[in-house]
Parts: structure tokens; C-alpha cells; sequence
């Protein structure tokens, strides 16, 4: 098969053309069809007026929310991505230890991350109600209750996942090389710190850039959970684009450029990420 596609390339191109339509079709001309809209301003497809950077500067001076919203997220993204990595570590940790019933644990931790984001976060709120009516608070009477809540939800969401990640990376560490730590006189923490964690690099690497990037767009969980209430004090960068976009008649454009700098502002962190963490590998 390798032979016929390097004597006949034509099948190379007939085997990626549908992926590549796919891909040209669904992101690259819809991409392309978003930063142009970001320089217009426009109320449907029919009435589009080319008006430059007046959205940017729409966006970066007269939109305090926006700010506000990146704040918001930015210490979100950071407080989940370090919260969930440790407490998925840890589980991972004791669940690659020889004892009974580790394979049901492990779907166990797993299965939250199969719902979905509005359900989830449905369900949450009316948890969270309840325990707060207590106490004659709701969830959006204070952005600190939504800031937990969030924050409660997103790890019991995604520790699952990572924990996977960092089974089959601590999976893939010899025992051979911590039985000759051992015999060295390395004791259960300089095993761990020194010979575990450097080896497994590439899972945090990987779980950490799935982490922050997911905390970055958080949508569906912070739309049914809180809404953004109180007065937009929990309203992160997706759910501002989005009440931009759909709630402001006339801002259609200004939501489309906050999606571009949202779009720039994620790669950029995503990338940043990844060359710190991707540094630490061991070779």
C-alpha cells in the first residue's frame, strides 16, 4: 500500500481530499468569513458596512465588562488548571497501585465527563441552592459563590479525564528504575519528585494544556450555572461574546472581535504553556 501511494500520489490526494474539504469547509472559510465580520458592523448577512478597527477599539476602551471577564476567567483558568491536575495526579497515583477494584474506580472518577456542560451545571445549581437557602443566600447572591461553584464543578467534571492521562503516563514508568532508587536509598517522596514526576512530563504537559485551555472557554457550565449573575461578576470571555453577540442589537461586530481576541488570546496562552511545561521533559 506505502509503494502504490509513493509511485501514485493522485491516491495520496484522493485519500485526504474529504478531510480537507472538511476542514476548509467547516473552520478555515468560516475563520476567514469571522475576522472580516470583525471589522464591519452589521445586524444580519445583508447589511454588512466595512467601518476598520472601530469594533477593537470598541472592545479594548468602552467595554469594562469584557475586562472584567477576562480578570474573572484568567484566575478561574489558573486556580482549576493547578486544582485539577493535582487532585487527577493523586487519584492516578493510588489508583496504579495493585489493590481490588481499581478498574471500577477508574470508570467511577471517569463517567461525570460524559455529560454534558448544561446538565451539569443544572444540576450544580440546584445542589448548591439547596445548601445555600440555608443559609438565605443563592448562588449568584455573591460572584465568590459562583467562583466556587464553578470551580467545584469544573474539577468533579474533569479530574476523570486527566486522571486517565496520568494512569497510562505512570503506566509507562519502570519499576525497575524505582527498585534501583530504592536500593540507592531514595525514599517514597524523592521517588516521586525525582524519578516519577520528570518521567511523566508529557501527561502533565498534555493535561495541563487540556486544563487551561478548557477553563479559558468555559461556556455551558457557566451559562446554566450562574448565568454570569451577579451583575456580570461571574460572566467569563464565552458567555461575554455570546450575550455581546446575541443580547446587544447593533453589537454584532464588536461580539464577532471579541471572538478574535478570544481566539488570539487562547492560542497565545495554549502556546506559552506548551513550551514551558514541554521544557521540563525529560529526555
Amino acid at each position: 500500500m506505502g509503494k502504490t501511494l509513493q509511485k501514485n500520489p493522485l491516491y495520496l490526494c484522493m485519500f485526504l481530499l474529504p478531510t480537507a474539504a472538511a476542514f476548509l469547509i467547516g473552520f478555515v472559510i468560516p475563520f476567514g468569513i469571522g475576522i472580516y465580520l470583525s471589522f464591519c458592523k452589521f445586524k444580519t448577512m445583508n447589511n454588512i458596512k466595512l467601518i476598520g478597527i472601530d469594533n477593537y477599539v470598541q472592545v479594548f476602551s468602552g467595554d469594562q465588562v469584557f475586562g472584567q471577564s477576562f480578570w474573572f476567567t484568567a484566575l478561574f483558568a489558573i486556580v482549576s488548571t493547578i486544582a485539577i491536575n493535582v487532585i487527577a495526579f493523586m487519584v492516578a497515583v493510588l489508583l496504579t497501585r495493585n489493590f481490588a477494584g481499581t478498574n471500577v474506580f477508574r470508570t467511577v472518577f471517569f463517567m461525570p465527563n460524559l455529560m454534558g456542560g448544561i446538565l451539569l451545571g443544572t444540576i450544580w445549581k440546584i445542589l448548591f441552592n439547596g445548601i445555600l437557602t440555608n443559609f438565605k443566600q443563592t448562588l449568584t447572591s455573591n460572584g465568590t459563590y459562583g467562583f466556587v461553584g464553578l470551580l467545584i464543578l469544573m474539577i468533579w467534571q474533569q479530574v476523570g479525564y486527566m486522571m486517565i492521562i496520568y494512569v497510562a503516563g505512570l503506566q509507562g514508568v519502570s519499576d525497575d528504575i524505582k527498585e534501583a532508587a530504592r536500593i540507592d536509598g531514595a525514599n517514597d517522596k524523592q521517588i516521586l519528585f525525582k524519578i516519577t514526576i520528570p518521567l511523566v512530563m508529557p501527561s502533565i504537559s498534555m493535561c495541563t494544556f487540556l486544563t487551561i485551555t478548557n477553563g479559558f472557554k468555559l461556556f455551558d457550565q457557566n451559562l446554566s450555572l450562574t448565568g454570569g449573575e451577579p451583575m456580570h461578576n461571574t460572566e467569563m470571555l464565552a458567555l461575554n461574546i455570546y450575550n455581546t453577540f446575541y443580547g446587544r442589537v447593533g453589537y454584532m461586530g464588536v461580539g464577532q472581535a471579541k471572538a478574535v481576541v478570544f481566539f488570539l488570546l487562547v492560542g497565545a496562552i495554549a502556546i506559552l504553556q506548551l513550551k514551558l511545561t514541554q521544557s521540563k521533559e525529560a529526555d
